[in-house]
């Protein structure tokens, strides 16, 4: 048997049938993805990664690759919407200083969006993990990596159109560990304290999950039914994950980074090998 919604009311448009997904109406699936969307929230919120739980999630489910990336936006955008506001309700953010960088963002993430809707992303898969394994290094053991700032390397605008625009086309057009680049950028460039950073990287993810959903919106490739039920997941998740960051700080953020660091670059390395 192949995945079926029997209820056609709540037939998600464009759901796919996967030989390897269970049998289920939709309402059976949505414990699952409300409690998985969750916990992506929250990882997210603390140190970027959601996108391994929930995008694999998606594809399980039946969603085409495009298909799931969309809805992966149309989901996460409530979780980094929510971390982001209650780092803002709590002051970590500085959103006059940060204004130049988030409209960079969403500038690069709306090109990355139109493009992956054309292209294969086969080359960052590949190039992605080294990456992002070498980040794990750098927040495990470089001594810049704290609660307190430190000296800039380079200004804010030039931060704005290299890391911002970089970063966010680079969430619209793959998109793992964005969180991870953004705040690996405020530490490194800006001389930010590890939970300024995580603050300031979630409003930057927050913009290049807005700007890429918009985009994915217009090829009409988001599925609602599924997207709507992770969004409340999401909500709960990106806010509990934010009051985490807020109150434990960088003992709390510095091994999760590296462990969702790690756990991407494992995920990619292993989806290039099967």
């Amino acid at each position: 048997d192949v995945c079926h919604i029997t209820n056609e009311l709540a037939r998600p448009a464009g759901f796919r049938a996967r030989d390897h997904a269970p049998a289920m109406e939709l309402t059976e699936l949505a414990p699952l993805l409300f409690g998985l969307a969750m916990l992506a929230g929250l990882i997210d919120a603390i140190a970027g990664g959601g996108g391994l739980i929930t995008v694999p999630l998606l594809l399980w489910v039946g969603l085409s690759p495009v298909e799931a990336l969309a809805t992966n936006k149309a989901q996460a955008v409530w979780g980094s919407f929510a971390a982001t506001a209650n780092f803002a309700r709590q002051r970590t953010i500085d959103l006059r200083t940060a204004l130049w960088a988030v409209a960079c963002t969403f500038v690069g993430a709306a090109c990355g969006a139109l493009l992956v809707q054309h292209l294969g992303s086969d080359l960052l898969a590949r190039l992605v993990p080294l990456l992002l394994i070498a980040f794990a290094l750098y927040f495990l053991f470089s001594p810049r990596v704290s609660d307190i700032d430190s000296q800039h390397r380079i200004s804010r605008n030039a931060f704005a159109l290299t890391i911002g625009t970089t970063v966010g086309f680079y969430d619209g057009f793959f998109g793992p560990g964005t969180g991870t680049f953004f705040a690996m950028g405020y530490v490194a460039l800006l001389g930010y304290g590890l939970r300024r950073a995580t603050a300031h990287a979630k409003l930057l993810n927050f913009t290049s999950n807005l700007a890429a959903l918009l985009f994915f919106l217009a090829g009409g490739h988001v599925v609602w039914a599924v997207a709507i039920i992770m969004a409340a997941g999401q909500l709960a998740g990106g806010w509990l994950g934010a009051h985490l960051v807020l109150r434990h700080g960088a003992p709390l953020i510095r091994p999760v980074l590296v462990i969702a660091s790690l756990a991407v670059s494992v995920n990619l390395l292993l989806d290039q090998l099967t």
